[in-house]
């Protein structure tokens, strides 16, 4: 079984957090060290470690989220100049949390990701 995170602490509003959407299958919010005017961390309500643990069964949760990140775009305002979403996996990738979770950045021009 997967290791509680902090993340898993936040889901149940033990630990605080600039929450900004919470439903049965996901919770949004802020990132406490925002790379861009709008940072936004969505996450599972459920614990999966990293992308490589992702069942057929999360495949709707997955899908979930990318609509709660456009809903929440659209929400801060920034759905019309764009936005990038970035889920990274495990460390070579930059994952610092291993609960899979989705950054949703905007607010600036974000210039390409790579190269």
């Amino acid at each position: 079984m997967a290791e509680e995170t902090i993340f898993s602490k936040i889901i149940r509003r033990e630990i605080a957090a600039d929450i900004v959407f919470q439903d049965d299958k996901v919770t949004a919010f802020r990132d406490i060290s925002p790379q861009a005017p709008t940072h936004i961390l969505i996450i599972p309500n459920k614990l999966i470690p990293t992308i490589n643990d992702v069942t057929e069964q999360d495949e709707a949760m997955l899908g979930h989220m990318i609509t709660v990140a456009a809903k929440i775009a659209k929400q801060e305002g920034i759905d019309a100049n764009g936005y990038r979403l970035i889920m990274n996996c495990n460390k070579d990738a930059g994952q610092e949390v291993f609960h899979i979770h989705m950054h949703l950045l905007g607010g600036k021009n974000l210039g390409r990701l790579l190269g």
